[in-house]
């Protein structure tokens, strides 16, 4: 077929000089063919910077004898081939660099240095909202009211693209960061300046790794590491441990890649991989599309893996002639990989490589199942999740309970929709989402929910009109294979109409309820649901009504959103009667995996409204004083060539106390604004009513804004608390107030601030706010079990010093509540992974390691953050 994208433009030319290659391979050394194929591919994408890398012998030697030295903390600089950018990521990024140009000029260097060096793509998928939905003009009402929220935002985008080298804009409309990449901006293999190597790329966005479901070696980065790695700056990491995960057996007929993903998460959750990388094998992948592939690669963060990888194979290159690459770059792109020994065929074990543990998944055994209330890995089976719902409303408050009165259980309410009455009650399904990078994505899932749809339909079966339905599929290619397949209308009957192309649900850009519902959620303190084909359920995140989040395959959004509860047993009661009295249970509908085949064909979409945004030509941009979308942040003020000298930390404060798994969202929530918060206080200050107010995740280009958003999600649990509530005590005045108001109060009396956290703090979304956020609150450094690998990163990024117990310790085992005064011994001899003393004014003493995994990462914190150490090699 040809080319999807065609519209967008095509990738950059590579250079058309004599083809060859280089790579470990050719040195003959059968230690070569043990590596796992994700090493092969991270030497191998790293082989162009032979000047920084390969020529080192002894780096050679460690990497070839990889199954010793991966436990060793062998530090590898990697420079990705690309980088790819979504809008909410992407605004804040570009913010920097026009800061960044404005430092290196004050310091008389040459603002136009700061440059993408590398492809830099950004696709705009974060803004569309569900406003409007079960109408026929939803999309473009969506679209419509999209560009009039966020012209100021698209138009600092355009002139970023105009100003800025190797910056191309994906516009509008176009679909999911992921899903283009995967068919459409992905290489698979570079031809550049006459040499082979394997794409790879990092991304703004946690779920980057979905292209690993191609072969394409990437994972997610903060922004602050993305934008130094666009300066040409290579990413230091140590050389990864890769978990083996062996896939044998065939799915069963009812099973969906969501159950199998879902199934995948909870099962590495237990095994424990943050940090490494997982490299799939076995006779099972063979019975897995591209797509199922690119699912379970998608969800990698939520198991916390860097990489999740699938080899290129045969189903790879049919992958892409279906998606219409060109056939010769196709054929170079097998030759090379065949000569590089990068090439798999997962039906012979002889090519199985050495592994630092192997796991285990019969894919007979994987059941359909969902993943909730307010964690992806917490997977329920389908017929389990009556039960399960019903023992989390009394269970303890935590990722399983709500602790509602046991004589509240029951509890309904009725109210007025469109003249008439209905009845909520706990587990009522209010939101029903076919959203997200995940599933969307995929024909197999996709055309399910269709189908699924269609014999719905057909058996007489309805949507009650108060919930919230939508369909926002990841590109325009999904709505042409539904419409084209012909259930795309049995869809909209059942109100999952197209509401736009973008993240939408998934990521809390699901747009208000009817005023009814959430009167009545509120008047019961009901436990209502969302329902969503996302990768993502953390409290507060989807909707602040939505207490409950279920993650589920398409299908299945739809069969909840029919049955109206969460309340059901799919086995024992029927979704509903039809009108003829008849009781139509789910597996009267439910679509086989042979009835399910997918369709690609090509789409045209030209956005005409990004076309129109007219923006200056300046390479310095002129920052609007009034402006409340961008703003030239304060990061560089007062900034100087010389290296400030390394200070303890001395009598901190706490400011927040928190538990385990707290996530980004909980740190810098990208939802909605809530009227009663800071950032409200202060955007109606300059002039603005709620309904201008937009989202946080918009307002990213302005850091008063989130700075003020910083831990403002209202499902926020801090143990100086008894609730859940975006607030703090201030200790001097034993005040409660919201948390960017006593960090203010701390900051204005020149005390500095650290904060307390369990285990995998900072578990999410990438977004590099998480860091800048409380760096503007003025937290020194954050004191926690362990951290998910990405957040860690952006501390570092921002010179916020990420303190980690030592193993078996932790605030309990310590005895720590919070209210003492800590003060941290920072040596001026400092070294990777360094343990320092922490002394509390209360005399008690302990230790804690610095998580500054390697020399690079020092470097960035002497100076202050890796933006300022940029700022000072491009102004030197």
């Amino acid at each position: 077929m040809s080319n999807p994208f065609a519209h967008l433009g095509e990738p950059l030319d590579p250079s058309q000089a004599t083809k060859k290659f280089f790579n470990l391979n050719r040195l003959g050394d059968p230690r070569y063919e043990r590596l796992p194929f994700s090493i092969r591919v991270l030497l191998e994408a790293s082989v162009r910077n032979c000047d920084e890398f390969l020529v080192k012998k002894g780096d050679v030697e460690n990497i070839l004898n990889w199954n010793v030295m991966q436990h060793k903390n062998i530090e590898v600089p990697f420079k990705p081939a690309r980088v790819i950018l979504q809008d909410f990521t992407g605004v804040p990024a570009v913010v920097d660099f026009a800061a960044m140009r404005d430092a290196v000029k004050a310091l008389d260097g040459d603002p136009e240095k700061i440059n993408p060096i590398c492809p830099a793509d950004l696709v705009i998928d974060h803004s569309i909202q569900v406003d409007f939905n079960k109408r026929p003009d939803s999309l473009q009402k969506n679209q419509d009211l999209e560009f009039e929220r966020n012209k100021e935002r698209f138009e600092f985008l355009k002139w970023g693209s105009q100003a800025f080298q190797n910056m191309r804009i994906i516009p509008p409309g176009s679909g999911i960061v992921h899903q283009v990449n995967l068919e459409y901006l992905a290489r698979v293999v570079f031809d550049q300046s006459g040499y082979y190597y394997p794409d790879s790329v990092v991304g703004t966005d946690s779920h980057t790794t979905m292209i690993n479901g191609l072969g394409v070696l990437g994972w997610g980065v903060g922004g602050i590491e993305a934008e130094a790695v666009m300066l040409g700056q290579p990413i230091s990491m140590v050389l990864p441990e890769v978990i083996g995960y062996k896939l044998i057996g065939s799915p069963q007929p009812l099973v969906t890649s969501t159950d199998i993903v879902l199934t995948v998460t909870k099962h590495l959750r237990q095994v424990g991989v943050v940090g490494k990388f997982v490299e799939f094998f076995g006779p099972g992948v063979t019975q897995l599309s591209i797509a199922d592939r690119a699912t379970i690669a998608n969800m990698c963060p939520e198991y916390g893996a860097t990489a999740a990888f699938f080899p290129v194979d045969e189903v790879s290159i049919k992958y892409l002639l279906q998606t219409g690459r060109d056939e010769d770059k196709i054929r170079h792109i097998r030759k090379y990989l065949e000569a590089a020994g990068m090439f798999r065929d997962f039906s012979n074990s002889s090519q199985d490589p050495d592994f630092t543990q192997i796991v285990e998944l019969d894919l007979q055994t994987v059941a359909p199942c969902c993943s909730g209330p307010k964690r992806p890995q917490d997977k329920v089976v389908v017929s389990e999740m009556k039960k399960d719902f019903e023992n989390c409303l009394g269970a303890k408050q935590g990722f399983k309970g709500f602790q509602i009165a046991p004589d509240q259980h029951n509890s309904q309410v009725k109210f007025v929709y469109n003249d008439k009455e209905f009845e909520l009650t706990h587990g009522s399904v209010v939101i029903a989402a076919i959203t997200s990078c995940t599933n969307t994505s995929n024909p197999s899932v996709m055309l399910g929910a269709g189908l699924l749809a269609k014999k719905a339909v057909e058996a007489g079966l309805t949507v009650k009109p108060y919930i919230k339905t939508s369909l926002s599929p990841g590109s325009g290619v999904v709505t042409y294979y539904l419409r084209e397949s012909g259930v795309l209308p049995y869809l909209v009957q059942l109100g999952f109409d197209v509401v736009g192309y973008g993240c939408m649900t998934c990521i809390g850009n699901s747009g208000p309820l009817p005023e009814p519902v959430v009167e009545a959620i509120t008047q019961g303190d009901l436990v209502a649901v969302g329902v969503l084909s996302g990768n993502r359920n953390f409290e507060g995140r989807v909707h602040p009504n939505t207490r409950a989040n279920y993650l589920a395959s398409p299908p299945l959004v739809i069969a909840y959103a029919i049955a109206g509860t969460i309340r059901i047993d799919f086995e024992k009661e029927p979704l509903g009667v039809n009108a003829q009295g008849k009781k139509i249970f789910l597996r009267d509908i439910w679509p086989m995996r042979d009835e399910i085949q997918a369709v690609y064909q090509k789409i045209e979409t030209v956005n005409k409204a990004w076309n129109a945004l007219d923006v200056p030509a300046d390479k310095l941009y002129a920052w609007d004083p009034k402006s409340t979308y961008i703003k030239s942040p304060p990061f560089f003020e007062n900034l100087t060539l010389e290296l400030p000298p390394l200070k303890s930390i001395v009598d901190a404060y706490v400011l927040l106390n928190l538990g385990d798994s707290v996530t980004t969202d909980h740190i810098s929530p990208a939802g909605n604004i809530a009227r009663n918060s800071p950032a409200a206080r202060y955007l109606t200050s300059r002039g603005l009513t709620p309904r201008e107010f937009n989202s946080y995740g918009s307002r990213r280009g302005n850091d008063a804004v989130m700075a003020r958003g910083t831990f403002a999600n209202i499902r926020l649990l801090n143990k100086f608390l008894n609730k859940q509530a975006p607030q703090t005590i201030h200790f001097p005045s034993d005040e409660t107030l919201d948390v960017f108001d006593a960090s203010e109060r701390y900051q204005q009396a020149g005390l500095p601030l650290i904060v307390l956290a369990g285990k995998e703090y900072g578990s999410g979304s990438s977004r590099d706010w998480a860091a800048k956020g409380p760096f503007l609150l003025g937290i020194k450094a954050v004191l926690a079990e362990s951290y998910e690998r990405i957040h860690r990163s952006n501390l570092v990024g921002m010179g916020v010093i990420p303190l980690q117990y030592l193993p078996g310790e932790g605030a309990d085992s310590l005895g720590l509540t919070g209210r003492e005064r800590y003060t941290i011994i920072i040596p001026e001899s400092i070294v990777p992974r360094m343990n320092v003393q922490v002394k509390l004014d209360t005399g008690k003493t302990f230790q804690a390691t610095m998580r500054f995994d390697t020399d690079v990462e020092l470097t960035y914190f002497r100076n202050g953050g890796i933006l300022n150490y940029m700022i000072r090699k491009m102004a030197a």
